[in-house]
C-alpha cells in the first residue's frame, strides 16, 4: 500500500505566494519568534512587537461597547444577513464630525477590519500595468495584498529626521501614467508619527497634481498624545479624492471585533465618475461582511462612548510611549529618531557595529527571544532592514521590564572597546 501511494502522482500543489509571503508578514514572523522562545526561561515572555493592548489590564475596552453589543445580541434584531456594504444605522453614524462637508450613508462601506477595507480598494485598483505608490516603512498587508493581485508596488521613503515626513519629491519622481494611488498611515504604523494639517495639505496637492487618489489608513486615528493635533486626511477631499480606512479597532480598544470601514470623501465626484464606487460595491457583493450584531453595536458604540474613556486611554497611551522614548536612550545599540506621538509603536535603528555575533535585525529578534523572551519585530518586516519596531501599548511595569532585558542582551552582546 505504502509503495503504491509513493508512485502515486498527485496534481495539486501549494500556492507558493503565500508559502513565501507568510515568511515575512508580521504574523509570519512573530510566529517564529514565539517559535524561538526558550523554555528553561522562566521569566513571562514580554511582547513588544505586536499592538493589541486589549490582553492588558491597563488597556481596556469601554463598558458602552460592551454593553452594546449585548444590548445587539439580546435584541434579536441582528441575527439576519448584511447588506453588502453594511446596515444603514451603522453606516449612518461613521465619525465625520471633523471634514468641512456633510458624508451621506452612500460613502461609507462596512468591512470585516481594517484589513479587508485594504483588500478591497487594493483589488478594485488592480489593473494590467498600473502601480500604487506604497511608504517605506509601512504597513506589510498592502504589499501581500498588491502581490497577489498583481499591481505593481513602488515604494517612496518617511523621512526619520524630518518626523517621518512622506518624501514628496521622491513621491513625484516615482508616479507615472500608470500611477493609480498612493497610500500614508496617520497617525504612523509602524513609526508612531502624527502629520500635520500643512503636510497633509501638501500630499494632497501632491496627488492631485499627479492625477492619483490618497488612500488614507486611519486606524489609529485620534490616538495622538503629543504636540501634533490629528487631521482627517478627509479635510483634503476637494483637492484629491481621498479614500479613508478606519477601524474601531484599535480606538476601543477590541481588535478582535473586525469591524472596519472604506469611506469616500470626494465631494467633486471623481471616484463615481470613474467606477471606484462602483467597483467597490461590485467587490462587497461577493466578500464576506462583518457580523451583522456588531454592525447593531455602531451607533451606540460612536455615540455613546464617553469623552473620559478616551482620555484615559490617551493618558496610558502617552505614560507608556515616555518610558518607551526614554528608557530607549540607555541602550547603546538602538536610537530612536523621533519621539512617538501617536499610535502604538515607535521605530528605533539598530546599531550592529556594537554587536558582536549579531547579523541583523531578524537576527537580533531571534536572539533577543530565545535569551530574553522578549519579543521585538524585525524592522525587515515594515520595509526597514536593521530598524526595529517597538511596541509600547502594554503594562508600564512591564514594559520597564522589557526595555531592560534588551539591555542586558545588549551588555552581554557589545563589542569590547
Amino acid at each position: 500500500m505504502e509503495s503504491g501511494l509513493s508512485e502515486q502522482r498527485w496534481k495539486f500543489r501549494a500556492n507558493e505566494f503565500y508559502t513565501s509571503s507568510s515568511t515575512i508578514s508580521v504574523r509570519g514572523i512573530l510566529g517564529r519568534l514565539w517559535g524561538s522562545l526558550s523554555e528553561d526561561n522562566p521569566r513571562p515572555v514580554i511582547p513588544l512587537g505586536h499592538g493589541d493592548p486589549s490582553v492588558f489590564p491597563c488597556f481596556c475596552t469601554s463598558p458602552v461597547a460592551e454593553g452594546a453589543i449585548f444590548e445587539s445580541v439580546s435584541s434579536g434584531g441582528f441575527n439576519c444577513y448584511s447588506y453588502p456594504v453594511g446596515i444603514l444605522p451603522a453606516r449612518r453614524y461613521y465619525l465625520s464630525k471633523d471634514l468641512p462637508y456633510a458624508l451621506s450613508p452612500d460613502d461609507v462601506f462596512l468591512t470585516v477590519g481594517c484589513i479587508q477595507a485594504i483588500e478591497v480598494i487594493i483589488s478594485v485598483l488592480a489593473r494590467p500595468s498600473a502601480n500604487i505608490l506604497l511608504p517605506r516603512p509601512g504597513f506589510f498587508h498592502y504589499e501581500t495584498c498588491a502581490s497577489s493581485s498583481n499591481l505593481e508596488m513602488r515604494h517612496f521613503d518617511l523621512l526619520p529626521e524630518r518626523g517621518w515626513e512622506v518624501d514628496l519629491m521622491g513621491v513625484e519622481k516615482l508616479a507615472d501614467e500608470n500611477t493609480v494611488a498612493m497610500v500614508i498611515v496617520n497617525p504612523g504604523n509602524p513609526c508612531g508619527n502624527v502629520y500635520s494639517y500643512d503636510h497633509l495639505k501638501k500630499v494632497a496637492e501632491m496627488a492631485k497634481k499627479l492625477g492619483i487618489m490618497v488612500i488614507s489608513d486611519e486606524v489609529y486615528a485620534h490616538l495622538v498624545f503629543g504636540n501634533t493635533p490629528f487631521t482627517p486626511m478627509g479635510v483634503f477631499g476637494s483637492i484629491a479624492p481621498v479614500l479613508t480606512l478606519g477601524s474601531i479597532s484599535k480606538r476601543w480598544i477590541v481588535p478582535g471585533w473586525r469591524l472596519g470601514w472604506l469611506v469616500t470623501t470626494d465631494p467633486n465626484g471623481i471616484l463615481t465618475k470613474h467606477g471606484v464606487v462602483e467597483s467597490i460595491k461590485g467587490f462587497l457583493s461577493t466578500s464576506p461582511d462583518p457580523a451583522t450584531f456588531i454592525q447593531g453595536a455602531v451607533p451606540q458604540i460612536l455615540e455613546k462612548t464617553p469623552d473620559d474613556f478616551f482620555s484615559r486611554t490617551i493618558d496610558v497611551l502617552k505614560q507608556t510611549a515616555d518610558i518607551c522614548y526614554e528608557m530607549i536612550k540607555d541602550i547603546p545599540c538602538i536610537t530612536c529618531p523621533y519621539k512617538p506621538e501617536g499610535s502604538m509603536f515607535v521605530m528605533v535603528k539598530l546599531n550592529l557595529s556594537m554587536l558582536d555575533g549579531v547579523k541583523d535585525d531578524v537576527d537580533f529578534c531571534m536572539k533577543l527571544s530565545k535569551e530574553e523572551s522578549v519579543i521585538v519585530l524585525p524592522g525587515v518586516v515594515v520595509g526597514m532592514k536593521n530598524w526595529l519596531r517597538i511596541t509600547f501599548t502594554i503594562e508600564p511595569s512591564l514594559l520597564r521590564d522589557g526595555l531592560e532585558r534588551i539591555k542586558a542582551f545588549y551588555e552581554r552582546h557589545a563589542k569590547a572597546p
